[in-house]
C-alpha cells in the first residue's frame, strides 16, 4: 500500500535556481473536470485577479519557466505550460486571503529560490492535493487493527504534511458497541506528536539552527491535564456534540480550549485559522476529539482544510469503534478458551506433568486445541490431548463439550479405545461438520506400561532416560466425528525416567514445513536438549516445554498449540502390596494383619493403629456386599495410599450417624483420620481409596 510522501524542499538547492523548492513528487497531472470541494463565492462579491487567485478551482495555474504566481502546490509541481484562460475562485470571506502570508511571484524571495524557509513543507493549495492526501491518510489509518495502531496512523499521517502538531483524545473508558456508557463523559489525552526539535537535515529535513522549536509546540508534552471531564451544557460539550470540525479562533471553540487543556491551555495555541478542532464520532456517539495545529509561521488552514480534517476525524473514529470491538471479542474468545483449558494439572502419584498452551497468530486467535491429565483409579492418569477443526468461537465451545465428555468417560475407567468410540458418538450428535482428532493415553505407574489409543492425531515422542528420542508407532485411527470405524489400542513400556511428549499439529506443521518434517524436528530438538543434562539426568520438565517452543519460527504460528509433558517415574515393586480377599466375615481382621506385617516391612509401624483400623471399616463395607473376592492394595509413595476393590457399582456416602445407629460411623472416621479419601466407579464395580501422611499427625 502506497502512501503519498511529504514533500519538502531539497536540501543544497541553489538560490540562484529560478524554480525555488522542488517538490519530491511525480509530474502534475491534469486536474479533473469538476475539482472536488470548491468553496463558492459570496453574492456581490468581486472575483480576484487571475495573476493572484487561490488555484483551488476548475482551471489550471498560469505558470512559465521564467516566472511563477507562488509557491507550488503541498503535494504537486507546477506545470512548464498551462492555459492561462481559467477564472481564478474568489476567496470566501470567512477565510483570510493567504497571499497575504506568502511572497508575490516577482518578489525577490521568490527570484532567489527563498519563498519558504529551508525544511517546511509546503502548503496545499489545490483540491487535488488535498484528496490524494486524504486518500493517502485515510489508507493509512485503515491498516491499524488495534487502538493504538490506528491512533499513530493518525498522527503519522497528518504531521507535518497537514499540521506541525496533533493531540488526541478518547473517551475513558471507551464504549464497546451498543453499550450505553454510564457516568460523565471523560476524555483521556491518549496520544500526541509533533515535529520535532531536532531531525537529519539530509532528505529536508528540520535545522534547529535555522527553524528554533517554537514555545507552542515544544511545550506540547506538557500541554493539557491527563483526563478532562466534559460537563453538560459547556463550550467543550457543545462543540462535541455539534460533531463538524472547526477553528479554534471561532468563539464557542476557543471557549472549550481552556476545558479540554487546562488552565492557560489555550495561550498555548496558535492565533488564527492555525488550529482545528475535530470531534471523533463513531457510530452511534462522539468518542473522542483531536486538535490540529500549525505553527505561527507557516500557512493557516483554509476553509476546505476542514473537511479534511472531517475525513481524517471519521475514518478515525469509525478505526477505533471497530478496534475497540475486535478487542473485546478477542479478549472474550481468549478467556472462553482458557477457562475451558485445566487451571493447572493434577499430582498424580508416579509421574510429573507440565503443559503449554499458546494461541494461534492475531488474524486467528481462537482455536479448538486442548489438554488434560485425569487420575484415575489404581494410582493411574489418563493423558488427554486433541484439536477441533477450525478457529472460531464455535470450534472453542466443541472443545468444551468434548473435554467435558472425555472427562466423564475418564471417570468410568473405559479403555481408550471405548472412550475415543464414545467421543466420536457425540461429535456426529453436536453437527455433521463436528470434527476433530484426539489421542487419550492411559499410565499405570505399578506396571511402567502406558495404553495409547489415537483418532487421527500426530503420534507422540518418547524421550528416554538415555536421550534417545523416538516417535511411537500408534495406530493413526480416523478423526472424531467420521462416525462408522473403530479405534485401536496399542499397550507399550514406559521406563522410568522417559519423558512423553504430547502435542497438536500446530507445533509441527506450518505454511512453510509439512507436518512430518515437523515431527522429525520435534525428535530432534528433544534428543539435543536431553544431551545437554547427559545420559543420567533427564531435562528439567518445565525447561523442556520451554525448549520445545523455541523451535517455532516466524511463520509457524498459523495455528494453536496444547502442549502436555509426562515424565514417568513410576512405583517400585517393593513399594507396592497387593491381596485378594474372600467375601467373608474373616476378611476384615485378615485384612490388618497383611497390612501390618507390610508396614512393618517398609519401616512404618507408627501409622499401624490409623491403618488396621481404617482398612477394617472399609473392607468391612466391602465384603458386606460383594460378591467376589476383594482386592487389597498398598503403595508407598511420598504418602502411604489404600485401595479396597470390589464389584458393586454403589458409591458410598458420607453421612452423620445418629446417637441410636449401630452403623454408618466407617466413612466418618475415614473422613476425620485420612489426608484425603474418595471413591471411584468402574467398569466392573468400585475403589475406594485414603491417603495417610507417612509421619504421623500430632
Amino acid at each position: 500500500m502506497t502512501e503519498y510522501p511529504i514533500s519538502f524542499e531539497r536540501p543544497g538547492a541553489d538560490p540562484a535556481d529560478p524554480r525555488g523548492a522542488v517538490l519530491h513528487t511525480p509530474t502534475q497531472v491534469p486536474d479533473a473536470p469538476a475539482a472536488a470541494l470548491p468553496a463558492q463565492a459570496r453574492a456581490g462579491e468581486t472575483p480576484s485577479t487571475p495573476s493572484t487567485a487561490t488555484p483551488c478551482g476548475k482551471g489550471k495555474e498560469p505558470a512559465s519557466s521564467a516566472d511563477t504566481t507562488g509557491p507550488g502546490p503541498e503535494h504537486s509541481q507546477p506545470s512548464a505550460a498551462e492555459p492561462d484562460t481559467h477564472r481564478p475562485r474568489p476567496v470566501p470571506e470567512s477565510v483570510p486571503d493567504s497571499r497575504q502570508d506568502r511572497p508575490q511571484s516577482g518578489g525577490p524571495e521568490r527570484r532567489k529560490g527563498q519563498g519558504l524557509a529551508p525544511g517546511r513543507p509546503t502548503p496545499m493549495r489545490r483540491d487535488g492535493d488535498r484528496l490524494r492526501f486524504v486518500g493517502a491518510a485515510t489508507r493509512r489509518i485503515a491498516r491499524g487493527i488495534d487502538l493504538d495502531e490506528i491512533v499513530m496512523g493518525l498522527c503519522r499521517a497528518t504531521v507535518p504534511t497537514f499540521s506541525d502538531a496533533i493531540l488526541v483524545y478518547l473517551r475513558d473508558p471507551l464504549p464497546v458497541g451498543d453499550e450505553r456508557p454510564t457516568g460523565p463523559l471523560v476524555l483521556r489525552l491518549r496520544r500526541t506528536d509533533r515535529i520535532p526539535a531536532e531531525r537529519d537535515t539530509e532528505g529536508a529535513g528540520f535545522s534547529p539552527a535555522l527553524q528554533p522549536e517554537p514555545a507552542e509546540l515544544t511545550e506540547l508534552d506538557s500541554l493539557g491535564a491527563e483526563l478532562c471531564e466534559v460537563r453538560p451544557g459547556s463550550a467543550l460539550a457543545e462543540v462535541l456534540r455539534g460533531v463538524r470540525p472547526v477553528f479554534t479562533d471561532a468563539p464557542a471553540a476557543h471557549a472549550a480550549l481552556p476545558e479540554l487543556l487546562g488552565e492557560g491551555g489555550e495561550t498555548l495555541v496558535p492565533g488564527g485559522q492555525r488550529a482545528i478542532l475535530a470531534p471523533l464520532r463513531g457510530r452511534r456517539r462522539v468518542i473522542g476529539a483531536a486538535l490540529f495545529l500549525r505553527r505561527p509561521e507557516r500557512l493557516a488552514f483554509e476553509a476546505d482544510d476542514l473537511l479534511v480534517a472531517a475525513q481524517l476525524a471519521t475514518h478515525s473514529a469509525l478505526g477505533i469503534d471497530k478496534a475497540v470491538l475486535y478487542g473485546r471479542e478477542a479478549y472474550i474468545a481468549d478467556e472462553l478458551q482458557r477457562t475451558m483449558l485445566p487451571e493447572h494439572l493434577p499430582r498424580p502419584t508416579g509421574v510429573r506433568l507440565a503443559s503449554r498452551y499458546l494461541p494461534a497468530a492475531e488474524t486467528a486467535r481462537v482455536g479448538g486445541d486442548w489438554y488434560d491429565a485425569i487420575p484415575l483409579p489404581g494410582s493411574r492418569v489418563a493423558l488427554v490431548v486433541g484439536d477441533v477443526m477450525g478457529h472460531s468461537m464455535t470450534s472453542a465451545a466443541i472443545m468444551g463439550q468434548l473435554r467435558t465428555t472425555a472427562q466423564t468417560l475418564a471417570g468410568l475407567d473405559l479403555p481408550p479405545q471405548e472412550v475415543l468410540h464414545h467421543l466420536d458418538e457425540q461429535a456426529q450428535r453436536l453437527g455433521t461438520d463436528r470434527m476433530a482428532t484426539c489421542l487419550y493415553a492411559v499410565y499405570d505407574p505399578v506396571s511402567h506400561r502406558i495404553t495409547i489409543a489415537n483418532a487421527g492425531h500426530p503420534p507422540p515422542v518418547l524421550l528416554h532416560l538415555g536421550g534417545r528420542a523416538e516417535v511411537l508407532r500408534v495406530p493413526p485411527g480416523a478423526p472424531i466425528g467420521v462416525g462408522g470405524v473403530d479405534f485401536e489400542a496399542v499397550e507399550l513400556d514406559a521406563p522410568a525416567g522417559a519423558t512423553l511428549l504430547l502435542y497438536t499439529d500446530g507445533l509441527v506443521e506450518s505454511r512453510l514445513r509439512d507436518v512430518w518434517t515437523g515431527i522429525e524436528q520435534l525428535r530432534e530438538k528433544l534428543a539435543a536438549t536431553a544431551q545437554l543434562t547427559g545420559p543420567d539426568h533427564p531435562p528439567p520438565l518445565e525447561a523442556l516445554c520451554d525448549e520445545v517452543l523455541d523451535m517455532l519460527g516466524p511463520g509457524d504460528r498459523d495455528d494453536d498449540i496444547a502442549l502436555l509433558a509426562a515424565r514417568f517415574d513410576g512405583i517400585a515393586p517393593s513399594d507396592v502390596a497387593y491381596w485378594f480377599l474372600e467375601p467373608e466375615d474373616a476378611a476384615p481382621g485378615r485384612a490388618r494383619r497383611l497390612a501390618r506385617r507390610a508396614l512393618s516391612r517398609w519401616g512404618l509401624e507408627e501409622l499401624s493403629d490409623s491403618v488396621e483400623l481404617l482398612v477394617s471399616e472399609v473392607v468391612t463395607n466391602a465384603v458386606r456386599y460383594a460378591s467376589r473376592p476383594v482386592t487389597l492394595r498398598l503403595l508407598r509413595t511420598d504418602v502411604l495410599r489404600c485401595e479396597v476393590g470390589d464389584d458393586v457399582p454403589q458409591l458410598p456416602r458420607l453421612r452423620q450417624a445418629r446417637a441410636t445407629d449401630e452403623g454408618g460411623r466407617g466413612l466418618y472416621l475415614v473422613n476425620r483420620l485420612a489426608r484425603r479419601w474418595g471413591a471411584t466407579r468402574l467398569s466392573t464395580g468400585k475403589v475406594v481409596w485414603f491417603e495417610l501422611s507417612k509421619t504421623p499427625q500430632q
